[in-house]
């Protein structure tokens, strides 16, 4: 049963009626009260900021080479149709007398995932985000992904999909850098065991 208090509950049932359903039939009784907690999951990074995130493991490091967390799995919603898109972001960067935790790296994009985006609006918040908070000599992000919104409407293209890049400092000043980062992105993790 809908929780009338619930205003996402509310909107999604009056959608499931617009639409030509029962919302009171066996298998949607309990689906607008589904859809609010995912909605309210997708979408839980607006609660959190990613300066917080970085800023609570910094450390002082004497270290001038890339650091590069890649691979990172996300999955967002296009805030175009709300569909899913999905796939992977590399993350680098060269510091400057400060590292921040391998871990927050995900942890930051999976908060910045978790909003209503674009890719090329996310690719570019994980780059400035990491710029603001460790003022690095550079820093580089790739996102490679599917949308679900070009794979089931419009275009319906089943095999398409989206890299996006971002280059800060010295990733968009020097090609040797940037080239380094691009071929190592490039190698695919084995197995470690």
């Amino acid at each position: 049963m809908t929780d009338p208090s619930d205003p996402i509950e509310k909107h999604v049932e009056a959608m499931l009626q617009l639409l030509g359903e029962d919302p009171q039939r066996d298998g949607l009784r309990r689906t607008p009260a589904r859809v609010a907690g995912a909605m309210r999951f997708l979408t839980s990074g607006y609660e959190q900021d990613p300066m917080e995130i970085l800023n609570d493991a910094m450390f002082d490091v004497t270290y001038d080479e890339m650091v590069l967390v890649k691979d990172i799995d996300f999955y967002s919603l296009c805030e175009h149709h709300m569909l899913p898109f999905f796939g992977r972001i590399h993350v680098a960067y060269i510091p400057n007398g400060k590292v921040v935790g391998l871990s927050k790296i995900p942890r930051m994009v999976e908060m910045l995932a978790h909003r209503l985006q674009v890719q090329e609006r996310l690719t570019m918040e994980v780059a400035e985000t990491l710029e603001k908070v460790l003022h690095p000599r550079g820093v580089a992000v790739v996102a490679e992904s599917i949308h679900l919104c070009m794979m089931m409407r419009g275009v319906q293209q089943q095999n398409a999909f989206a890299i996006t890049s971002s280059m800060k400092g010295v990733f968009q000043s020097d090609s040797k850098t940037r080239s380094e980062f691009m071929e190592l992105i490039r190698h695919r993790k084995e197995a470690f065991a």
